[in-house]
């Protein structure tokens, strides 16, 4: 379903220490507060959607994923004020071509389109542990609430701010303590990297952060494990050479 025309029509966002996108200015301020407000960028949607495709055989519904997020694409990086500028565009955002940034539809939190489909996966996700799980009791919605309310309460509490795509995948890879499910293939998910190719061609240093914990690009300066090595073997050569001839023998 095409979301109405309205204010809502670019986004800049930057990219904070915890690695997540958060909107610092927005085209409709008056009523959106871009104070904690996350967006979703285009691998950790294409993750998502690969956790919620399981849920496809318990229901799911698609069209409530169109009304949860207002879509919008790049159309520049400023490279030296770390921004990336997003424009709204009206492409279904599971059929869109473009790299897809998710920006939830909050101006209602309690009734609001993002909170019917968080509902509606919090439901498809108990009947799937539900079926795959042997529970002595059956698990209740309320459970996996207050599970992952706890751990909110936590962040909250230690200074983190809650990011919607960490509310989602708690959802989607909630298991309660004491118990594996099996089917889970959560650690081959988001493996491709052809998303990540894609955002390095336009936003060359979204993945480099001073305080994060990113793999850094290798450069001139790096060359410690090229002199390790060295080291290494003219020890080993030294270490193994033959014996004095001359010598006594012991």
């Amino acid at each position: 379903m095409s979301k109405p025309t309205n204010k809502l029509t670019w986004v800049k966002a930057r990219l904070g220490e915890d690695s997540n996108w958060w909107a610092s200015e927005i085209s409709d301020p008056i009523h959106w507060d871009v104070d904690g407000l996350g967006i979703i960028d285009p691998k950790q949607f294409q993750y998502m959607m690969e956790l919620l495709d399981p849920l496809s055989d318990y229901g799911l519904k698609t069209e409530l994923i169109e009304d949860a997020f207002y879509s919008f694409g790049i159309e520049n990086f400023d490279k030296k004020e770390q921004i990336i500028h997003l424009k709204r565009i009206q492409d279904s955002i599971l059929d869109s071509d473009e790299l897809i940034f998710a920006l939830p539809d909050v101006l209602d939190d309690d009734k609001g389109p993002y909170a019917d489909f968080i509902d509606h996966i919090t439901r498809l996700r108990i009947k799937l542990l539900n079926d795959l799980i042997d529970f002595s009791s059956k698990l209740t919605i309320e459970e996996l609430e207050e599970d992952i309310r706890e751990t909110q309460n936590q962040d909250f509490m230690e200074g983190r701010a809650s990011h919607y795509f960490n509310e989602i995948v708690a959802i989607l890879e909630y298991v309660p303590a004491g118990f594996v499910l099996d089917s889970d293939d959560e650690d081959d998910a988001g493996d491709d990297g052809s998303v990540d190719d894609e955002l390095a061609n336009v936003i060359p240093d979204s993945d480099v952060s001073e305080d994060g914990d990113e793999p850094l690009l290798a450069d001139d300066t790096m060359k410690w494990d090229e002199d390790e090595e060295d080291a290494s073997t003219d020890a080993f050569e030294e270490t193994t050479s033959p014996p004095d001839e001359e010598a006594d023998p012991v």
